[in-house]
């Protein structure tokens, strides 16, 4: 697959090392890495029931040789994170591919197929370029070694490449297929799938799989487990109220709790506090709220728009008086020490409310 997925899981968390307020975090919270990181590193991945049931699918589909196999899943759910897995379950018995540039013609897609074979075809036509992918096959399946094709955000095939992944199921022996496809992908891939067009192709994906949200204490557990990879060794990360803030928050949305937990951790060590509270909790919720940063002019269309119109004062009653102005937006580019004494001055503000 070119670079392996340790490779660049190991490379990601050299730059993180390398990255001065990171290593104040990680120093502070006694961590070896970052728990929260964006990489979809597969040495993290959290098997909830759902993980692990579409994980056991997949396995199962390609040991048995059904040809097509589908994982279906809303974005954030830890996909990709699952895929580098398989990929890496089967790294010694298989060559694998795994392919993400999903907007390419039938011939792009077939140059990046051939690359990660190993041959040259950019000089080839479709026809050269097909029967020599049949040979490459054929020279795996004699050596005793499967081959697996993960597309990924395979959303964003164009029906005509999606004809030609069809076209790719016909490489069988009359015992076996050669290759094992897996299209992963957001539910607009259901949706292609489920298409009139595409009824040929659906009828080839034997197995389908998909992701659902996590559960309260599932979310607890996903936490927990990312720390102790990161070599946590501390008490309970965020407190009762905090967490249930936060579960209510993330939707059980793995991305969403990764967001959540790199910033609250990152405020929490600006504040020198070892426990993410529920002061914290409201505030990195607030900072995430990307209608924060809108115009000036957009907040206040906004706001307005919201707001109930005021009613009139009757028989000498006083009028109502609006609301206090909002405190100071918060400065960009705080020190540690600027931002623990601007989070003072918000505490004692809203113990004062």
């Amino acid at each position: 697959m070119g670079l392996q997925v340790d490779e660049v899981g190991a490379a990601c968390r050299g730059l993180e090392r390398n990255d001065g307020m990171l290593v104040m975090l990680l120093n502070f919270f006694g961590l070896r890495e970052q728990p929260f990181g964006v990489a979809p590193d597969p040495s993290f991945l959290y098997l909830s029931a759902t993980h692990r049931e579409a994980l056991a699918s997949l396995v199962y589909g390609i040991e048995t040789g059904r040809g097509f196999l589908a994982l279906i899943a809303k974005p954030g759910m830890g996909k990709t994170t699952l895929l580098f897995h398989l990929l890496e379950r089967f790294r010694s018995s298989a060559r694998t591919a795994f392919l993400f540039q999903t907007q390419c013609t039938s011939r792009e897609f077939m140059q990046l197929l051939a690359g990660e074979l190993g041959f040259e075809a950019d000089h080839q036509d479709f026809v050269r370029m097909h029967d020599e992918f049949n040979r490459q096959l054929l020279k795996e399946a004699l050596a005793g070694k499967r081959f697996i094709v993960v597309i990924d955000e395979a959303q964003n095939l164009d029906d005509s490449v999606l004809e030609t992944v069809r076209l790719l199921s016909d490489f069988e022996t009359p015992r076996a297929k050669l290759l094992q496809i897996v299209l992963a992908g957001q539910p607009e891939l259901g949706d292609k799938l489920a298409s009139h067009g595409m009824a040929q192709l659906r009828q080839r994906v034997s197995i389908v799989a998909g992701l659902r949200t996590l559960s309260a204490e599932e979310i607890k557990n996903y936490i927990q487990h990312r720390l102790h990879i990161a070599g946590y060794a501390g008490e309970s990360l965020l407190t009762a109220e905090a967490l249930a803030i936060m579960t209510d928050y993330t939707e059980g949305v793995p991305r969403n709790i990764n967001n959540f937990c790199f910033n609250a951790m990152s405020l929490a060590c600006a504040l020198r506090q070892k426990a993410v509270d529920a002061v914290i909790a409201k505030e990195v919720i607030a900072d995430l709220d990307i209608s924060r940063h809108l115009s000036q002019p957009d907040r206040r269309a906004r706001k307005l728009a919201s707001q109930k119109p005021r009613r009139a004062p009757t028989n000498g009653e006083p009028e109502s008086v609006p609301p206090p102005a909002p405190a100071t937006e918060k400065p960009a580019n705080m020190t540690p020490a600027e931002a623990a004494a601007y989070m003072k001055q918000v505490i004692r503000s809203l113990r004062n409310s």
